[in-house]
C-alpha cells in the first residue's frame, strides 16, 4: 500500500491554547505533547468526546474535568468528557437521529453503524463521567432490554440520546508512541440541551464550567488546547448547520504531526 503524501506547503502551527488563534490552514504542522517514554505501536481505537458550551455574558464557557493521576493516558490533565466506543453503543435506541450533514462527516472515516455508535458513545461517556444527559424522551418509553449499568438512570427513565443536538467539529488521531491511542471524534452541543446535575466520577474530578478565554491557564493536553481554539472560532463565526462543511483532522503522516481537513 502506498504511503500517504504530506500536503504541500506544510508550515509550523502556533501553540496557542486559548479562545483566539491564527487561522487554521490545511497542511499546517501542529504541536504535540512531549512524552518521556515511547511505547510500542498501538492501533488507534474509536473514541468520542462531547464539548458542552454555554454562554455567560459575552464569553462562552465549556465543561472540563480533571483526569485522575492514576490514569496512564493524560493523567492530571483537564479534558472534555469522553471515551472509547462500547460494543453496545451501536444498538442503543436513540430519541432523535444525527443531523444528515453531521452523519456525512462521520461517514468519511466510519461505516454508517459506526458513525451512529460514535455519537451514542459521546452521549454515554458524558453521562457516565458528569451525570449530564443529552437526551429527549424515547418514543414508546423505556426499552425492555438492559444495555448495561452505565445507562441506568438514563434509558430506564424513558430518555434516550438526542443525536440531533450534536455537531461534529473535529477528529484527532493520537500520535504513535503513546500508552493509549484513539481515533477521537469531537462533538459539540449546547449546554441547555443537556439535563441533570453535575457529579464527579472515577474518570473525571473537579468538573467545572470554564470561561473559554481562561481555559489556557489549566493543565491541558495539547489537543484539548487546539480544540478550544476551534471552539472559539465556531462561537464567533457560527456555521450554517444546513450546509456541509469541512472539519480539522489532527493526525500524523510520515512522523509529521499535521492539521488537515476532511
Amino acid at each position: 500500500m502506498s504511503k500517504r503524501s504530506i500536503p504541500a506547503g506544510a508550515v509550523v502551527r502556533g501553540t496557542d491554547k486559548g479562545y483566539t488563534h491564527a487561522v487554521l490552514k490545511p497542511g499546517s504542522e501542529r504541536p504535540v505533547e512531549q512524552i518521556d517514554k515511547k511505547y510500542p505501536y498501538l492501533r488507534p481505537r474509536d473514541a468520542a468526546t462531547l464539548i458542552l458550551v454555554r454562554q455567560r455574558g459575552k464569553i462562552p464557557e465549556v465543561l472540563l474535568g480533571c483526569r485522575d493521576a492514576k490514569h496512564a493516558f493524560m493523567p492530571n490533565r483537564y479534558v472534555f468528557p469522553g471515551g472509547r466506543v462500547d460494543p453496545t453503543d451501536a444498538r442503543v435506541p436513540v430519541a432523535t437521529p444525527l443531523n444528515r450533514f453531521v452523519d456525512e462527516r462521520l461517514r468519511k472515516a466510519a461505516t454508517p453503524q459506526r458513525a451512529r455508535a460514535l455519537a451514542v458513545a459521546a452521549v454515554r461517556e458524558t453521562f457516565e463521567e458528569t451525570g449530564l444527559m443529552l437526551a429527549k424522551p424515547l418514543k414508546g418509553g423505556a426499552p425492555k432490554e438492559d444495555f448495561g449499568e452505565h445507562w441506568h438512570g438514563f434509558l430506564d427513565k424513558g430518555m434516550a440520546p438526542a443525536l440531533d443536538c450534536l455537531d461534529l467539529i473535529a477528529r484527532a488521531v493520537t500520535p504513535p508512541g503513546r500508552p493509549r491511542r484513539f481515533n477521537a471524534r469531537f462533538f459539540m452541543a449546547r449546554a441547555e440541551d443537556a439535563t441533570g446535575e453535575i457529579r464527579h466520577s472515577s474518570e473525571l474530578g473537579d468538573i467545572r464550567w470554564v470561561r473559554l478565554d481562561e481555559a489556557r491557564a489549566l493543565p491541558l493536553p495539547t489537543i484539548t488546547g487546539l480544540i478550544l481554539g476551534e471552539i472559539g472560532r465556531l462561537v464567533q463565526e457560527p456555521p450554517n448547520r444546513k450546509k456541509q462543511r469541512k472539519i480539522p483532522l489532527f493526525t500524523t503522516v510520515h512522523r509529521r504531526h499535521l492539521m488537515l481537513e476532511e
